[in-house]
């Protein structure tokens, strides 16, 4: 998919591999982006297509938010919460990309296509979903805590939280047996890291993707912490990873995959020991690695 977020640098090539979904830095970055356009922004209707997404579009979403006004957007793993309250009422508007959904505004009075979803209507250009694929997400929850949606309240640690830290995930991994990869892409253990991310960071970490979680050393631990944090924060900070079909709200493009080390590289050399970047596949999905860095 095509994240777009921010300027490519050096005028290098977008790297194209599979539909993954937007991970966490991608969904912090329309976070960010959409925050200043909508805070304090009085919703005044709502737009839906007939069709189903995920799940079917909320039937009464017009009656719902029209007349509420959007006091913050904030994340919980790969989901966006839309805080809209009406004066002591308070809901959320919970939304999920899915795998190619989109973010985007356009101008008021511009018709939506075929694979448009959902328009929300304010004072500014209309803030429009489009999803070619219909695998995300658009839901209401009312009450003042957004986790008590049942997609949120089984939901891990969010790994840039000050929870989040190399003694928690040691005690996370005792139980697990499963390989490391796949419990970093748990979300009921950790919320948001996806297939991009946890290769980065198992790459920074010297970790291998196919070692046993409950074999994961303390002080192996305590590195992949570190490097967790510091990859979703620098992917944040480039604008998330631009890949193939999402469009954020600006139209800017992200640049993170400039910096993958093993992600979508295989066959080629690894960028610390010069060896060669391995793909295999690990709970149905692709897992990039080099067998000479990570044991």
């Amino acid at each position: 998919m095509v994240f777009h977020f921010g300027r490519l640098r050096d005028n290098k090539t977008i790297v194209q591999q599979g539909y993954p979904m937007p991970e966490l830095p991608e969904v912090e970055v329309c976070r960010l982006s959409l925050l200043p356009a909508l805070a304090g922004q009085r919703v005044t209707g709502v737009r839906t297509s007939t069709k189903d997404l995920r799940q079917p579009l909320p039937a009464e979403l017009h009656h719902t938010l029209a007349g509420r006004r959007i006091v913050d957007i904030i994340r919980r793993g790969k989901y966006l919460l839309f805080d809209c309250r009406r004066g002591r009422q308070r809901g959320w508007l919970i939304i999920h990309l899915g795998m190619s959904g989109n973010l985007h505004f356009v101008p008021a009075g511009q018709a939506p296509g075929r694979h448009d979803h959902f328009d929300l209507l304010t004072n500014r250009p209309i803030l429009r979903f489009t999803d070619p694929r219909r695998f995300g997400l658009i839901l209401w929850h009312d009450g003042a805590d957004p986790e008590g949606h049942p997609l949120l309240a089984g939901l891990g640690i969010e790994p840039l939280s000050e929870e989040f830290s190399g003694k928690w995930l040691y005690r996370a991994f005792r139980q697990r047996s499963a390989p490391v990869k796949n419990v970093l892409m748990d979300a009921r253990t950790i919320a948001g890291i996806g297939n991009i991310y946890a290769s980065e960071s198992l790459f920074r970490a010297g970790i291998s993707p196919l070692r046993a979680a409950n074999r994961v050393s303390l002080a192996a631990c305590l590195r992949l912490a570190k490097t967790i944090r510091e990859t979703l924060q620098e992917a944040i900070s480039a604008g998330g990873s631009s890949i193939r079909d999402y469009r954020h709200s600006d139209g800017g493009s992200g640049c993170f995959q400039l910096e993958y080390a093993v992600y979508g590289r295989e066959h080629q050399p690894c960028p610390r020991c010069g060896g060669t970047v391995r793909k295999i596949r690990q709970a149905g999905r692709s897992s990039y690695y080099c067998p000479g860095c990570q044991k």
